[in-house]
């Protein structure tokens, strides 16, 4: 999330994070340039009159790194020439403040999707289901009440197919620079998810690499 704003940044995370999202924030060009030099991004939120480097240029140069990451302009212009001149500068989509935040979710999501290999609509485990899109997640035909923390985690576990996924990479994917490195709230919300799940276990440790979803 790349805005100046504070207040009006502050809201947009935080609504962001309640549904699921892993947000870093920038406030100028300068810390958004410095934070995609090291963080693979599915999706950029972009304020476009920025300081220190104008969103146009943030635009271009992550356009001209070809990293594959999505670009959400946002910005107070919202004739068509302005919404012309923010794509034809490599943005993917494009949205005029004042906006509604509804909106904005679903356009983060399309763009999300768009960034990494196609999933299936539904992704099923045996008798665990997650409908990403319905933000729904049952087994055994039972709904889960989950936290959103809990279905980013399982879904994340889910679209990686019985791959071994690292507390490392569950950090990245879905949590963000706001959480300590050290901590153990991997640990413990995979504790948590497991309880609700029940029995038989459809999320295994693998000593020394992660966690997997499938059969043990």
């Amino acid at each position: 999330m790349v805005e100046d704003h504070r207040m009006l940044s502050g809201l947009i995370t935080a609504g962001l994070r309640r549904e699921a999202m892993a947000v870093d924030v920038a406030l100028d060009g300068h810390a958004a340039l410095a934070q995609v030099a090291v963080t693979r991004y599915d999706v950029v939120v972009l304020d476009r009159d920025l300081p220190g480097v104008h969103g146009d240029e943030v635009c271009r140069r992550i356009v001209a790194s070809g990293s594959g990451t999505r670009m959400l302009m946002l910005t107070a212009a919202g004739t068509v020439r302005d919404r012309v001149e923010g794509l034809d500068l490599g943005a993917d989509d494009y949205l005029p403040k004042p906006f509604d935040f509804a909106e904005l979710v679903a356009r983060v999501r399309a763009l999300g999707r768009r960034c990494t290999p196609a999933l299936p609509p539904v992704l099923d485990n045996g008798d665990l289901s997650l409908d990403p899109n319905r933000r729904v997640a049952t087994r055994g035909g039972r709904r889960l009440d989950l936290s959103p923390k809990e279905f980013a985690v399982l879904a994340h576990l889910l679209a990686a197919g019985g791959r071994v996924v690292s507390a490392e990479e569950l950090l990245e994917r879905v949590w963000d620079e706001a959480t300590d490195p050290f901590t153990t709230t991997v640990k413990t919300t995979i504790g948590r998810l497991r309880a609700k799940l029940g029995q038989p276990p459809a999320i295994h440790t693998v000593r020394e690499g992660g966690y997997r979803t499938g059969e043990p």
